[in-house]
């Protein structure tokens, strides 16, 4: 259940509703709003009535969550969840841009990136330190010393940094250096590291498996909720079909279908969900038109050269035009929809 309390509710009314939760064994946690204080407690229906709850001093009402997710579902927040990456705002008004090489590749390669990155307004970057990769053969990241890279990326240029956790045993490595850490598509099932990034004190931005269906997508989510951690990003990154002319099918639907589930902002990856450069900016423009929170594409000043993904690497000229484009439609949405929160 949820419960809203009071716009005049005191710390004293909170706490006499969290002590009675804990008295009866269920497990709950407070919401702060600009709105009003409210009191997630999953599951709590089975052990409490409302009429128990809602004559309390400082309750408005309590609302029933009948969704399976109960943390991520939309009935458990009373707004969108906006989350703060290094001051990035991710699910409110403003669209966000993360942008990046693939992988680390060296000094060189990573802050002539950043460089550009930071000049078009985007502030956070995308990079990998480790990289999940389907061939053993190919570049798996340089780990320590791409996380160490990212530090002074960060210092010199004021960037955020989100970079992927792989494995339980190496996420303290990633978690000390991320903004926002990263569970990638193949690792969306990997319930250990899910619950180990429940625990992390950093957001956490959760791709979309490689075939994985919407209600999957979000039972993940929920692993990673469940542990504490309340701040969670969806991510739409393309899903395996039949087609081939492009790496992967970008699902535009659910990108609205997710938000009408969940209260959690909800931002695509064109490049992975396209695996051509040609294809990323219009389908990136198709994404934001859909009501995504946020683009996160992959840019790289030599292609050619890259180590990985280079095919759906924009160049620095293609990355500029995509972030006008971008936030050109999202103005014109904005302009459309005055009081709109994205919820389409």
């Amino acid at each position: 259940m949820l419960i809203l309390m009071d716009q005049g509710a005191t710390p004293e009314h909170v706490g006499a509703v969290m002590a009675l939760l804990e008295a009866a064994g269920i497990r709950a946690y407070v919401q702060e709003s600009p709105a009003a204080t409210s009191i997630l407690a999953p599951h709590a229906s089975q052990v409490l009535k409302a009429d128990r709850i809602e004559p309390m001093d400082g309750v408005n009402r309590v609302v029933p969550i009948t969704s399976p997710f109960k943390l991520a579902s939309a009935d458990a927040a009373p707004g969108r969840t906006v989350v703060d990456v290094r001051g990035v705002k991710i699910g409110g008004r403003d669209l966000a841009l993360i942008a990046g090489p693939c992988g680390v590749e060296s000094r060189e390669q990573l802050f002539t990136v950043a460089r550009y990155v930071a000049e078009s307004g985007t502030r956070l970057l995308r990079a990998g330190a480790y990289k999940p990769r389907t061939s053993p053969y190919a570049f798996q990241g340089k780990g320590l010393e791409a996380l160490d890279l990212l530090e002074e990326v960060r210092r010199e240029f004021d960037l955020g940094i989100v970079t992927e956790a792989t494995e339980v045993e190496t996420f303290d490595e990633v978690e000390r250096v991320a903004d926002l850490v990263q569970i990638g598509a193949r690792n969306m099932q990997n319930f250990a590291l899910l619950k180990r990034a429940g625990r992390s004190t950093k957001p956490v931005l959760l791709k979309r498996g490689l075939s994985a269906t919407l209600e999957e997508w979000l039972f993940a989510a929920e692993y990673v909720l469940s542990e504490g951690n309340r701040n969670v990003i969806l991510c739409e990154r393309g899903i395996r079909t039949w087609s081939a002319h492009a790496r992967n099918t970008l699902d535009v639907s659910v990108i609205p279908a997710a938000k009408a589930l969940t209260h959690l902002p909800v931002i695509a990856d064109p490049s992975h969900a396209t695996g051509r450069r040609d294809l990323v900016i219009p389908c990136a423009r198709a994404a934001v038109a859909a009501g995504a929170d946020g683009i996160m594409v992959e840019t790289h000043c030599q292609p050619g050269q890259a180590l990985s993904d280079g095919p759906q690497a924009l160049l620095p000229s293609d990355f500029f035009q995509l972030v006008g484009q971008v936030t050109g439609i999202r103005d014109l949405l904005l302009k459309d929809h005055p009081g709109a929160t994205f919820c389409f």
